[in-house]
């Protein structure tokens, strides 16, 4: 498995993983154009054969703070460390840019996403309720701080 920049001629590739994965509340071609425009820190990770197993973006809100934009596996992948590798590039990536604390959004009923963050630092500090649209399910909002 190898981690790569998150390029435009992905978008088609991830996207039948974001249906699988997120059914109606999926990103569409459009969302992730604008992540890769707006020039967020995406990255992509794939397999032997080059097939994207999995996908991970951060954007930055400065000054010193930033934003798990997603993490995705493909289920066929899952439990396989894929998410742990792409969770840490993106650490890795801000703390490269200085950030002092990084926040994510996660929806309540994720649990194995809640546990893979909070073995990262990541602490809950909050609830946006019916984030998630059009299930109304609440987002978990964790935050891990450099402090």
């Amino acid at each position: 498995m190898r981690l790569g920049s998150f390029r435009w001629w992905h978008i088609d590739e991830v996207l039948p993983i974001e249906a699988d994965l997120f059914g109606a509340e999926q990103w569409s071609a459009a969302m992730f154009w604008n992540e890769l425009a707006n020039g967020h820190y995406y990255r992509i990770a794939t397999g032997d054969d080059d097939v994207v197993l999995g996908y991970a973006g951060l954007a930055g809100a400065p000054p010193d703070e930033v934003w798990v934009q997603n993490i995705a596996v493909r289920r066929d992948a899952q439990r396989r460390g894929v998410g742990r590798l792409l969770l840490e590039d993106l650490l890795a990536e801000a703390t490269r840019r200085g950030a002092r604390s990084t926040l994510l959004e996660v929806a309540v009923d994720n649990a194995p996403a809640q546990r893979l963050y909070a073995m990262y630092g990541f602490e809950p500090i909050g609830v946006r309720r019916g984030y998630y649209q059009p299930s109304n399910t609440d987002a978990l909002v964790m935050q891990r701080s450099e402090d």
